[in-house]
């Protein structure tokens, strides 16, 4: 990839890495000041502000190294985690379900909106491929960020999700797993489990969706 092209890239990613990891924190933060916990609010994480969000690794770095090591295949980041206080929330194990929920289906949304936004686009004329490229990346990186935090193992949302939905017992022993959960789903990324078996078929079924609900209905209204 020559240097044009790679400044291109960047310049088609940066604001939907940045608005999809941004909204998710704030979703969480969010979710969580609803349900009776004020952590987030007073430390000013439920904000748009990307620098209040922005971790120098998983913001920046990682994204940039997986989208020119998967030539844009795949793309994830991840923020500064917004702050929960469990015991704060007015039903812990029931509200915690909602507040981990929030951050990917705030991507799911903004993948809605910027499938919309390459519809429209498409529809009205528009060829420009800058434009074109970045809806088709927003649509991407939050889709990618939907699937991969919905994993089922702490301290990814997904992990959070499963602990709150199930037994005590059995929802203790998932989250002994946290401290040692992001170096195992590293391991699962690098041997392509995570991508193959579960990324890949909720992508796919997500992005169905998306035709079915949005931009079908869409063409068929801009012909």
């Amino acid at each position: 990839m020559d240097t044009s092209n790679l400044i291109q890239t960047i310049l088609i990613y940066a604001l939907p890495v940045l608005l999809a990891i941004t909204v998710h924190e704030a979703a969480h933060g969010y979710a969580a000041r609803h349900f009776g916990d004020n952590t987030a609010y007073v430390l000013g994480r439920i904000t748009l502000n990307p620098v209040k969000h922005i971790d120098p690794v998983g913001t920046i770095l990682m994204p940039l190294l997986l989208l020119f090591a998967t030539s844009g295949a795949f793309v994830f980041g991840y923020a500064k985690p917004v702050p929960v206080n469990v015991g704060a929330l007015r039903n812990p194990k029931r509200d915690m379900i909602w507040v981990a929920l929030a951050g990917p289906a705030s991507n799911f949304v903004q993948a809605v909106a910027w499938a919309a936004l390459w519809a429209v686009l498409a529809g009205v004329g528009v060829e420009e491929e800058f434009f074109i490229g970045m809806a088709r990346a927003g649509v991407l990186v939050n889709l990618s960020m939907w699937a991969f935090n919905l994993f089922p193992l702490p301290p990814l949302d997904g992990g959070r999700i499963l602990v709150g939905l199930l037994p005590w017992k059995a929802a203790q022993a998932v989250s002994r797993v946290e401290p040692y959960g992001f170096f195992i789903v590293m391991a699962l990324v690098y041997f392509q489990i995570v991508s193959q078996f579960w990324m890949t078929p909720l992508m796919t079924m997500g992005l169905n969706l998306i035709k079915a609900l949005v931009l079908s209905p869409l063409n068929a209204l801009l012909r």
